[in-house]
């Protein structure tokens, strides 16, 4: 890795293997999810080596999330669940959100968005658009997050879904577009996924309509 000035281009372009060495990683815990402990030494700005850092990191598998659409009614199909690691959260436990889901080995995110709407919304989607995608807690987490915006018939929205044996149970609402932008800004839609995928959709409206209507 180059030292790195004022007028260097991103560091993250010039990266190398070599510039990161794992000295020790063991398993602490494998549930439901995995916690694993590195011992670790990565290279420095101004040259040389960093001390052994020590990071527990939780390791959970790559998701997706989709806002699904429907550009006729100019509804949102979205759904609310409650969220253990938002106990602490003064207005509820129970979060406004998209639909989402771990991605398995053997599925591509796109499959993982059609599958979760038709579990957890109970809707078809018809057209799919990537979004964009991004690590949510990367001091942390190994999980990437991708983001779609799903074309689909929201009048066929509603009840409350989810699997059993996975103990979901799942609320879905029709939500307009003004409604969901107006929680969006005064605060109300508080979990990243559904944040970033609701202002990406405000900045490509119409990219994503004009793609849709092409295919």
């Amino acid at each position: 890795m180059k030292k790195i000035n004022q007028e260097s281009k991103l560091s993250t372009l010039q990266f190398s293997t070599e510039d990161v060495e794992i000295v020790k990683k063991e398993s602490l815990f494998e549930g439901f999810f995995k916690m694993v402990k590195y011992d670790f030494k990565h290279k420095l700005y101004e040259g040389g080596w960093s001390k052994v850092i020590e990071r527990e990191v939780f390791e959970r598998g790559n998701a997706v999330a989709v806002l699904l659409y429907d550009a006729m009614l100019e509804e949102f199909v979205m759904i609310e669940q409650f969220r253990i690691g938002a106990l602490s959260n003064p207005q509820s436990p129970w979060l406004l959100e998209v639909v989402a889901g771990i991605i398995d080995p053997d599925e591509t995110p796109e499959n993982v968005c059609r599958r979760e709407a038709l579990e957890e919304a109970g809707v078809t989607i018809k057209k799919i658009t990537p979004a964009l995608n991004y690590l949510p807690s990367p001091g942390g987490c190994t999980e990437r997050l991708h983001l779609f915006v799903g074309e689909v018939d929201a009048s066929q929205a509603g009840g409350v879904h989810g699997l059993e044996y996975e103990s979901e149970d799942i609320l879905v609402h029709r939500v307009s577009v003004v409604d969901a932008m107006a929680w969006l800004e005064e605060g109300k839609i508080d979990n990243s996924a559904t944040i970033i995928v609701l202002q990406w959709f405000a900045m490509n409206k119409q990219k994503i309509l004009d793609a849709w209507s092409n295919e």
